[in-house]
């Protein structure tokens, strides 16, 4: 069942797959396919702007879950800046984000850093720095 839900999720491939499905989950308010572009690891990392370090799958899921009850996060990486290894690949990106102002929608700009790892599930998300 896991391989089918991350085939749905489109989970196969590169880096840039991983990252593209993370922030279309992030864009679609969906915890499950935001998750699944995470590694199945213990020390994967998050953290949001202006947050702690958040560690591990469970607290991270619960940051995510929280933002998503005010809705969707509209952000989109920019001028993504790449280092590709063997087994690992940093981007470093400038999110553009969406945000609810008095008199409609504004943007923001965030600079994050998304770290990923070859696993034997392929391409995952281990580190997300905003």
């Amino acid at each position: 069942m896991r391989k089918t839900k991350l085939q749905a999720a489109n989970l196969e491939g590169n880096a840039d797959d991983i990252e593209a499905a993370f922030y279309r989950a992030l864009q679609a308010g969906d915890i499950d396919k935001l998750m699944a572009c995470w590694a199945d690891e213990d020390e994967i990392v998050c953290i949001h702007p202006g947050g702690p370090r958040v560690v591990g799958a469970v607290a991270i899921r619960a940051t995510f879950e929280s933002m998503f009850s005010n809705g969707s996060i509209r952000a989109w990486p920019e001028r993504v800046r790449k280092t590709l290894g063997a087994g690992s690949a940093v981007h470093n990106v400038v999110e553009r984000v969406e945000v609810l102002g008095k008199e409609g929608p504004v943007q923001a700009w965030v600079i994050a850093t998304n770290v990923y790892h070859k696993t034997a599930q392929g391409w995952r998300l281990v580190a997300h720095h905003a």
